[in-house]
């Protein structure tokens, strides 16, 4: 095994295509087959399907696509550490959050120290954040909850108390409180499986004896918002994603003391990357100057 052979392998797995992978390496594309080739034949392992010009990484490739990812970032986190000293920050850092209002002020003040660096904010839910850390698709997370497992280290944010929300003239006029017993007798809806909120209020039905069956499950919390405000049911959140918007009725929940925690989340095996630290350094700032994410969203 060379190292021109496993680099041509994560070029070719990162884009997606030989093509691709040759201009990111500027060399040419029969070069680029020829070390995957080797590769595979060195260790009698198909690490590609080819069909009609399109490829797709094996179980074998998948697998080892998830150590090239770990190796090479390695390789750059030396490089990092040994100009540390004379460079500024640049380079990239890939954010995935469960909601984007824990982390407006963090990305506003990450951005007025490192300029230079390209940030990509996507979103999930909390099983997505973790799944995405652990393959290396993301160098932070946004999650609820603070125990995502032994491996993902975290940043607690504060807690806020989950709430149920309505558009205009789903519930009777003047409603501010409201028991799961009665929200059993309005449509409701509910974020996709592996939402928090949704597990939490779940959990406190059950114990309660109250059966909550949505009527529409909708996948994010942007899409769930815009299904409640367009008048279809009701909805849950925490306090600090409700937000200003005008069309939602916020309503409390009686009888009942639920939360949702918000972290920031890293792969623990990572915690020494440069740009991880720069970005929970930000985020450890703000804290000490303003406590919770209350605060911060």
């Amino acid at each position: 095994m060379r190292y021109s052979q496993l680099r041509a392998f994560h070029f070719v797995a990162l884009k997606g295509g030989f093509s691709r992978a040759a201009a990111a390496m500027h060399i040419t594309q029969p070069g680029v087959s020829e070390q995957v080739r080797k590769l595979e034949q060195d260790y009698d392992v198909l690490l590609f399907n080819r069909e009609r010009k399109v490829i797709a990484l094996t179980q074998a490739g998948e697998q080892l696509f998830l150590l090239t990812k770990q190796f090479f970032e390695i390789e750059q986190h030396i490089d990092e550490y040994l100009s540390e000293a004379r460079t500024e920050m640049d380079g990239r850092i890939r954010i995935i959050a469960d909601s984007a209002r824990h982390v407006t002020q963090i990305l506003a003040e990450f951005r007025k120290r490192y300029p230079k660096v390209h940030v990509l904010l996507q979103s999930g839910n909390s099983e997505d954040v973790v799944d995405r850390l652990r393959s290396y698709d993301a160098e932070i997370g946004v999650l609820g909850g603070l125990s995502p497992g032994a491996d993902i280290e975290t940043l607690d944010l504060g807690k806020t108390q989950i709430l149920a929300f309505a558009g205009k003239g789903v519930v009777p006029i003047g409603t501010k409180r409201m028991r799961l017993e009665d929200l059993a007798h309005f449509p409701l809806v509910f974020r996709e499986a592996g939402s928090k909120t949704r597990e939490n209020i779940e959990r406190e039905a059950q114990r309660q004896g109250v059966v909550l069956s949505p009527v529409i499950e909708a996948e994010g919390r942007e899409a769930m918002r815009e299904v409640v405000a367009s008048g279809a049911g009701i909805g849950f959140v925490s306090q600090a994603e409700l937000g200003d918007d005008q069309r939602l009725i916020p309503i409390e929940l009686e009888g009942v003391d639920l939360h949702m925690s918000e972290t920031i989340a890293f792969l623990g095996q990572r915690r020494d990357l440069r740009i991880i630290r720069a970005f929970t350094g930000v985020v450890q700032d703000l804290l000490s100057s303003n406590g919770t994410v209350q605060d911060l969203g």
